[in-house]
């Protein structure tokens, strides 16, 4: 028997402030070459000490023979153990990185690769999981208290990954095809909340252990458990095609008596968003909301919830924006995925969008006109919407690929209008192209948009979603009460309307003046359908 070396590099953690984690980025040769097909993750939690322990299996096939294996996973945690089709592996575990080898002693090429096809990887590890400094935006887990002082247990890793709790391949582009296992053990009394469905839940000595599973696509960061002292209110959901879902709500059990008014809630909110988007995405598992010691998260058939149930009105309805904004990424974040996070602003704008429809469904249509145009105000502009092909989760992250993503489907309904616009967003959010196993990019959604209106939109998208520019109106007096109003740097068609001393108008406008007569300067734009800067002469 040739003795097997392993390499072990143990990694310390290093602390909160100090670590700034990313998810995604360049992808890696080895992982290049890995479809991960599913992850089954079994954790023994310790509140106590602080600690997980457990293992991870993925299934994975690998498109050619390759001597290398590489994944994700936070050097918190020390790795004891690797196996690869049930074989002892050596492996080097730094810098945030599993490097599993087919041998080391093995001289020849072809003894010294992982053969293609498919593959299962088990790791086991354990560990101080990193502490969220500042949930859900800095990732991590929660060890908190609830007002009882029993332990409440959150994690949340969008930005940072699911490598922080689990090894994986810590990128966009591939979600587990065949879906996800966590069998997560915590201290007798607690309940865990996780996606999919719960399959089953055991009791044993001090300790209960939950497995959920789900069969659908999932990112990373929605492959997470939540723990509390939790009751479940529970209920059944008709779709709008006409599926019987199962609502429920795993909510401290002190907060049991909010629980029926709040899915009150959710029910109007998943009304709403399926009128514009379809039906809910994942009608063959639950929808699902969890109580969170953070504000909230968008994990998939469980979004965390922790807004404290802080209603305000629009129009005579009371409402949850931000339950409805995390439900509402069931569609674009969890359904609708991006390739990479260089596209984020597809989850995050369009999402936004679909918060700013409820306004306009229950506030009415000035209301939602006006909040646009806060929205218009609040916009940064110091970075393009999308800064390239490939980029990580923190340089992807900032605050207009919200408000400004959201101002540009505003844009860009404006420009269609709602008979060519609506049906165009929820085609592309029902279509199998650009949903579940496969993976979006913002060219996807032009070129989504270029067929269903018949127009070429690209100038479009390059002003709004790829520079930093407004539009640019120029009004200019030609002579007496003539005027003439035309765009400076749009290389297109556009409606636009110009309010003068005898109404308003909507003109097409382009880079060739249009004349116009007003006793006064006429105002382009008043209900702010545009980002833009307007200059008059």
């Amino acid at each position: 028997m040739r003795k097997i070396i392993f390499l072990v590099f143990a990694v310390t953690a290093v602390s909160v402030k100090a670590q700034k984690l990313a998810s995604g980025g360049p992808l890696k040769p080895a992982q290049a070459n890995m479809d991960i097909r599913h992850y089954k993750i079994v954790l023994d939690v310790n509140p106590d000490s602080a600690s997980y322990r457990g293992y991870t299996e993925i299934d994975l096939t690998l498109s050619k023979a390759y001597p290398l294996l590489e994944f994700d996973l936070d050097g918190a945690f020390a790795i004891s153990k690797i196996n690869v089709n049930g074989k002892p592996k050596p492996f080097i575990h730094a810098n945030g990185l599993i490097r599993i080898y087919a041998d080391l002693n093995f001289p020849t090429r072809a003894e010294t690769e992982f053969q293609a096809g498919n593959t299962k990887v088990r790791i086991e590890y354990g560990g101080k999981p990193h502490i969220a400094a500042r949930p859900p935006w800095d990732g991590g887990i929660q060890w908190s208290k609830d007002s009882l002082g029993r332990w409440w247990i959150a994690q949340s890793c969008q930005e940072d990954g699911g490598d922080l709790f689990f090894p994986c391949k810590d990128h966009p582009s591939d979600e587990p095809n065949e879906g996800a296992d966590m069998i997560i053990t915590v201290p007798k009394g607690m309940v865990v909340a996780g996606p999919g469905i719960l399959q089953k839940t055991t009791t044993k000595g001090k300790k209960s252990t939950y497995h959920w599973k789900t069969n659908y696509t999932i990112s990373n960061y929605c492959i997470v458990f939540n723990a509390g002292y939790y009751a479940v209110e529970k209920r059944t959901y008709t779709s709008v095609d006409g599926n019987k879902i199962p609502m429920e709500y795993y909510v401290l059990d002190y907060n049991k008596h909010r629980a029926a008014y709040h899915l009150d809630l959710l029910e109007r909110s998943t009304k709403m968003l399926e009128k514009y988007f379809g039906e809910y995405p994942w009608a063959k598992e639950k929808i699902g909301i969890v109580e969170t010691p953070h504000l909230g998260m968008e994990h998939q058939t469980m979004n965390a919830y922790g807004n404290q149930y802080k209603y305000t009105k629009v129009g005579s309805v009371d409402f949850d924006w931000l339950m409805h904004h995390e439900f509402g990424h069931e569609w674009w974040a969890n359904k609708v995925s991006n390739k990479d996070w260089a596209d984020m602003w597809i989850q995050e704008g369009i999402c936004s969008f679909g918060d700013h429809l409820f306004t306009e469904d229950f506030g009415g249509r000035e209301a939602y006109l006006r909040r646009f145009r806060q929205t218009a105000v609040a916009t940064q502009n110091k970075l393009p919407i999308v800064q390239g092909d490939v980029v990580d989760s923190r340089q992807a992250y900032h605050s207009d690929i919200y408000g400004k993503g959201a101002l540009f489907m505003h844009t860009l309904r404006y420009v269609l209008g709602d008979d060519v616009f609506f049906p165009a967003l929820r085609s592309f959010a029902t279509d199998p192209r650009y949903t579940y196993d496969n993976v979006v990019v913002t060219s996807d959604v032009l070129n989504h948009f270029n067929g269903a209106s018949g127009k070429n939109l690209t100038p479009l998208f390059k002003l709004f979603i790829y520079s930093t520019d407004k539009l640019g109106i120029s009004i200019k007096q030609v002579v007496g009460n003539s005027y003439s109003v035309k765009l400076d740097n749009l290389d297109m068609t556009i409606p636009v309307e110009v309010q003068t001393s005898s109404g308003v108008k909507k003109l097409m406008l382009s880079g060739k003046p249009v004349t116009v007569q007003s006793e006064t300067m006429p105002i382009v734009d008043a209900d702010g359908y545009y980002l833009k800067k307007v200059s008059y002469e």
